[in-house]
């Protein structure tokens, strides 16, 4: 990355909010698993007074994060306001006012981003996505690159420009750095890369494949696949290479792994009597356990931040599904059709990939409303958009 490009990027990330320090996470009052997966309705918000780019992003955000807009005689709420200069905002129950904020900046968008997040708090109790960010996969033609961009698909910018194929993009929980698979130099291996500095050095270049990186809650641990013993399984390291020990020796093809938010667990995707399934394994080894889910080959678990929840994809004669299990196993309900899914960092929300016509397109989804709605693609580009990472 040359030094005016990283400067570039640093300036846009600071201003475009990443290097705030994340919101303490609040926990969501679920009363039951089967509510939680695809049981609650939408709250209903009138809102008047926002004009242009404003009202669009507000709809936009709110919708993600399980409002629906109503008339004004059958909504719980009301959020009135104007952006004619300053963003004003009064939200109001049948009880009376609940905020009164005056938002002031010159970046529109991110003025709406911030009311839909107090928005959200004030009414759920959880922190709102619409400041957060994603890293994803573009693909244009036989080649691919990384890219960065706000939650709901804008301000995109090309982190990598390798010319190759890259894969399967992770952030460090509380950075600006992500880790990635390349094959720049012919084989698959994988990359750090610090966005502040520009910073890139190797990872892990062992013989055959070295992919899938998931990175511990604390930063310290890194967990991916290697196929340096044979058959591909699950490796763990610190983050300097020291300590790498194989959590899975065994002949089957291991995949996907994560990790649970206190770091003592990997669920990642393998093989029980031949059959494709999640599985859980100790981060310091020890004997695969397998996690019921009560679907039809498992892939891509993600584990939500809260520890609650694992999201995942199932694969079936129509296609692939988004499923949501405990994290403890049990029985797993299909929320939509799509596939390589991640969590947001408030626990509820999920970036997945759909299939339009061909096309690989990103998609957010709010869990307990089912609705759903589609990432903004890169403007000028033919592109695939798979492989989604949510900021954390």
């Amino acid at each position: 990355m040359n030094k005016l490009f990283r400067t570039a990027l640093f300036a846009s990330l600071l201003a475009a909010g990443f290097v705030r320090p994340a919101p303490a996470q609040e926990t969501m009052n679920i009363n039951g698993t089967a509510n939680f997966m695809g049981g609650y309705r939408p709250i209903p918000i009138h809102l008047s007074g926002f004009t242009g780019e404003t009202a669009t992003v507000l709809r936009n955000d709110l919708y993600i994060m399980g409002f629906k807009e109503a008339d004004e005689s059958t909504a719980d709420y009301t959020l009135a306001g104007s952006n004619t200069g300053e963003l004003k905002a009064e939200l109001r129950n049948h009880s009376g006012p609940m905020l009164a904020q005056i938002y002031s900046g010159p970046n529109a968008r991110a003025l709406a981003h911030r009311l839909a997040d107090d928005v959200t708090l004030k009414i759920t109790g959880l922190n709102g996505i619409a400041e957060t960010h994603v890293a994803f996969k573009v693909t244009t033609g036989r080649t691919s690159e990384i890219y960065i961009a706000d939650y709901d698909g804008f301000n995109a910018q090309e982190v990598t420009h390798d010319r190759s194929d890259v894969a399967a993009p992770c952030w460090v929980p509380g950075r600006l750095a992500l880790y990635y698979t390349t094959y720049k130099l012919g084989t698959p291996i994988i990359v750090y890369h610090n966005l502040t500095s520009g910073e890139r050095r190797n990872f892990a270049k062992y013989p055959g494949l070295n992919t899938s990186p998931a990175v511990s809650k604390d930063g310290s641990r890194v967990a991916m696949v290697l196929s340096k013993s044979g058959s591909p399984d699950v490796w763990v390291s610190n983050t300097d290479g020291s300590g790498l020990k194989n959590l899975t020796p065994t002949r089957e093809d291991e995949s996907a792994p994560c990790w649970s938010p206190d770091g003592q667990t990997i669920c990642f995707a393998g093989k029980v009597n031949e059959r494709r399934a999640l599985c859980l394994v100790s981060a310091n080894g020890g004997a695969i356990r397998p996690l019921k889910t009560g679907m039809g080959s498992p892939s891509e678990p993600d584990w939500s931040p809260d520890g609650k929840w694992i999201v995942f994809t199932s694969q079936h004669a129509g296609g692939f599904d988004i499923c949501v299990v405990p994290a403890a196993g049990g029985a797993a309900v299909p929320i939509v059709s799509g596939e390589d899914p991640s969590w947001a960092p408030n626990s509820r929300n999920v970036i997945f990939v759909k299939r339009v016509n061909g096309a690989r397109v990103l998609s957010l989804l709010d869990v307990p409303t089912k609705q759903v709605k589609d990432v903004a693609r890169i403007s000028g580009k033919d592109a695939g958009n798979s492989q989604p990472c949510w900021a954390k």
